[in-house]
């Protein structure tokens, strides 16, 4: 039951040594959320070697940046609004690509599909809708994205979602709104795949 407290307790401590300049404190900071950090960047439409090198860029801006940390947010949250900034800072170098939204009812949103089941076969799908999500994630405008991304990937509340996207809730919610709509449409052909009846024997 104590255990996030003793987390967070362990990171606030973390954090204050790094404040103070060891780097073998921060050395753990960047060990505990190197992975998220990167496969963010991943999913925010950076390709491997992108997200490596940005994921790079994100912890040496952290390092220099410790001094203006104030901890009114989670320390994960703020290394989101970097990880955010500076992949966006690289896709904007890339040619926009227009993306047309899909037709469909507005106040028709679904939610991303659970985990299908266990077992090998249920590994199988799972893994093939990694790679469906993926694509669909890359078709869509960096902004949605970004939205669906924070919100139902990487499981931060609007609030906080909202304030590493530098906008107002109202505003998030729109795009989340509009994300998860494409994103469905983007996804439906494989949706209506798995919902099918398959062959026995």
């Amino acid at each position: 039951m104590n255990q996030p407290t003793a987390d967070h307790d362990d990171e606030g401590a973390l954090i204050a040594r790094s404040r103070a300049g060891d780097q073998s404190a921060f050395a753990q900071l960047v060990t505990k959320h190197s992975a998220r950090v990167y496969g963010t960047l991943r999913r925010l439409g950076l390709d491997p070697q992108e997200a490596d090198e940005v994921a790079q860029e994100v912890f040496l801006r952290a390092w220099r940046g410790l001094a203006r940390f104030e901890e009114r947010s989670r320390f994960s949250t703020w290394l989101y609004r970097i990880a955010f900034n500076e992949a966006k800072r690289r896709l904007a170098r890339r040619r926009p690509a227009a993306v047309d939204s899909p037709p469909g009812d507005d106040d028709a949103i679904a939610a991303l599909p659970d985990t299908i089941g266990e077992g090998p076969q249920a590994r199988t799908l799972a893994r093939e809708f990694e790679q469906m999500l993926e694509q669909a994630l890359a078709e869509l405008p960096a902004d949605l994205r970004a939205a669906v991304v924070l919100r139902d990937l990487e499981g931060l509340s609007t609030e906080e979602a909202a304030a590493v996207a530098g906008v107002r809730q109202a505003a998030f919610k729109s795009r989340l709104h509009r994300g998860r709509m494409q994103l469905r449409a983007l996804l439906e052909p494989y949706l209506r795949l798995e919902q099918a009846p398959r062959p026995t024997g």
